[in-house]
C-alpha cells in the first residue's frame, strides 16, 4: 500500500463529508443503510482488487464481452462495409457513427432476448433482494437501483405501479441511482473506446457498475434521507416487464428498435451538446480576450471546459491521484457534466495513450467516470419518469439538481474505493 492508497482512503471520508454537508435533514440520516453501504464497497473492493482468483472471473467478463461484440461487428460490416472496420487494410479509420454505436444496437437487443426468457428478471429480483435485505430500502427502491445495471432509463418502468406512491427519498434513490450507474445496453461503447489502452476495460466497468450500487445508496440517503414509512418496505415486489412482446422474435425486434432509438439518441445528443459547447467556446473566447486586453494587456482564453475543470478540480483531489494528472482529471469530470461520459473516455484513453496518465490514474479515472452522470442525462431521466408519473413531476423536478451532485459523489466514491485499493497488480489491466 503506499501513501496514494491513503489519499484515495482520506477521499472517501470527505466526500461522505460534503454529501452530509448538503443533506436536506442532517438529522434523519440512516447512519446504519451508511455504515452498511461503506461496508459493502470494502468487501467489494478487496474481493475485485485484492481476490487474486477475481482475475479469472475479470479474464472471463472481457471473453465474453469480446465475443458479443465480435459477433456485432459481423452485422455492422455487413451493412456498413469498410467503415465499420477500425483498424486492417479496407479500414477507413475509427467513425463512431459506423463501428461503435452498432454494438449499442446489438447490445439492445441481447438485454431485451435475456429479459424475455427470464434470465435478467431472475438476475434483478435476485440483486434487489440482496440491496434490501443488506441496505434496509424500500422493495421498489431496491428493485429500481438493481435494475439499473441493465436497462438504464428504462428501470423506471419496472417499478412504475408504485411511483406515485413513492417518497421523495425514494424519488431521489431512483434519480441517483440511475444517473451513478452506466446500463449494458452501451457497455460496448465505452469498452470500444477504452480497450486498445486498457484490455480488461469490460470487466472494470462491470465491477463499477456493482460498487455503484452502494455507493449510489449512500450518496442518495445522506442526501435526502427517508422521513416517511414507504409503502414497499418489508418486500420486494414483482417487476413490471420493460418490453410489449410474448414472443421470442418479438423480443429481439423491441431490443433492435429500441436500440436504434438509443443509437440516434446518443448521436444525436453528441452533435448537438459538442456542437453548444463549441458556441459557448466561441463566445467565452471573444469575451475573455477582449477583458484580458484591456484588464492584463495579455490574450485570455477562456472555453467552458476550462470552466468546469476549475470547479471540478477540488472534488478530484478526493480520489487519491498523483498531483501531475490533478489537471487531467478534473479536465475529464469537468467535461463530463456538459459532453457526457463518452466524450469523457474518449478522452481518457487519448490521455493514457499519451502517456499523461499512470495505469493507477487510468484505473481510478475508469472507475470515477462510470455514470450517465451529465446534465443531458438529468433531463431524460427526469423527463422520461415524469411522463410516467405526471402527478409527481414537481417533486421530480425539485430533486433533478439533487440527485446529479448525489451521483457525481456517487462515481467519485466509486472511483475513490478503486484508488484505496488498486496499487499496481499485475493482471488487472492487460
Amino acid at each position: 500500500m503506499t501513501l496514494l492508497n491513503l489519499y484515495s482512503l482520506a477521499g472517501c471520508v470527505v466526500l461522505l463529508f460534503l454529501a452530509w454537508l448538503t443533506s436536506s435533514n442532517r438529522k434523519m440520516v440512516p447512519w446504519q443503510t451508511i455504515a452498511a453501504g461503506c461496508l459493502a464497497l470494502a468487501l467489494l473492493g478487496s474481493i475485485i482488487f485484492w481476490l487474486p482468483a477475481f482475475r479469472t472471473v475479470l479474464l472471463a467478463l472481457n471473453k465474453g464481452v469480446d465475443l458479443t461484440m465480435a459477433a456485432s461487428a459481423e452485422g455492422a460490416r455487413f451493412l456498413f462495409g469498410p467503415l465499420a472496420d477500425s483498424t486492417g487494410e479496407r479500414s477507413l479509420g475509427p467513425i463512431l457513427a459506423f463501428q461503435v454505436l452498432p454494438a449499442v444496437i446489438f447490445f439492445s437487443v441481447v438485454t431485451s432476448w435475456l429479459y424475455h426468457i427470464g434470465f435478467l428478471p431472475l438476475v434483478v429480483r435476485w440483486t434487489a433482494i440482496v440491496v434490501h435485505r443488506s441496505f434496509r430500502l424500500s422493495g421498489a427502491e431496491a428493485l429500481s437501483t438493481a435494475s439499473n445495471a441493465f436497462l438504464g432509463v428504462e428501470s423506471a418502468l419496472v417499478v412504475r405501479p408504485f411511483l406515485a406512491d413513492m417518497t421523495r427519498s425514494e424519488l431521489m434513490m431512483v434519480l441517483t441511482a440511475g444517473l451513478a450507474s452506466i446500463a449494458s445496453t452501451v457497455l460496448a461503447l465505452y469498452v470500444t473506446l477504452l480497450q486498445p489502452t486498457f484490455p480488461y476495460i469490460a470487466g472494470h466497468l462491470i465491477s463499477a457498475s456493482v460498487l455503484s450500487i452502494p455507493a449510489a445508496v449512500i450518496m442518495s440517503k445522506i442526501t435526502v434521507p427517508e422521513d416517511r414509512t414507504p409503502v414497499t418496505m418489508g418486500q420486494v415486489p414483482a417487476s413490471k416487464t420493460y418490453t410489449e412482446t410474448r414472443h421470442w422474435m418479438g423480443s429481439i425486434i423491441w431490443g433492435a428498435n429500441e436500440g436504434v432509438k438509443l443509437g440516434v439518441g446518443i448521436g444525436a445528443l453528441l452533435i448537438g451538446m459538442l456542437g453548444l459547447v463549441a458556441l459557448v467556446d466561441l463566445l467565452l473566447g471573444g469575451a475573455s480576450s477582449w477583458l484580458g486586453a484591456r484588464l492584463f494587456a495579455a490574450d485570455v482564453r477562456w472555453t467552458l471546459r476550462s470552466l468546469l475543470q476549475v470547479l471540478a478540480y477540488p472534488l478530484i483531489l478526493c480520489l487519491g491521484l498523483s498531483p501531475a494528472e490533478w489537471s487531467s482529471a478534473a479536465t475529464l469530470i469537468g467535461e463530463r457534466w456538459i459532453v457526457t461520459e463518452v466524450i469523457a473516455y474518449q478522452d481518457l484513453a487519448q490521455m493514457a495513450a499519451s502517456g499523461r496518465l499512470s495505469p493507477r490514474g487510468l484505473m481510478v479515472l475508469s472507475y470515477a467516470l462510470c455514470g450517465f452522470t451529465h446534465v443531458a442525462s438529468v433531463a431524460i431521466f427526469v423527463g422520461g419518469t415524469s411522463a410516467l408519473v405526471p402527478s409527481r413531476r414537481d417533486d421530480l423536478a425539485a430533486l433533478s439538481w439533487r440527485s446529479l451532485w448525489a451521483a457525481t459523489l456517487a462515481t467519485l466514491l466509486t472511483g475513490a474505493v478503486a484508488g484505496v485499493f488498486y496499487y499496481g497488480q499485475e493482471g488487472l489491466i492487460r
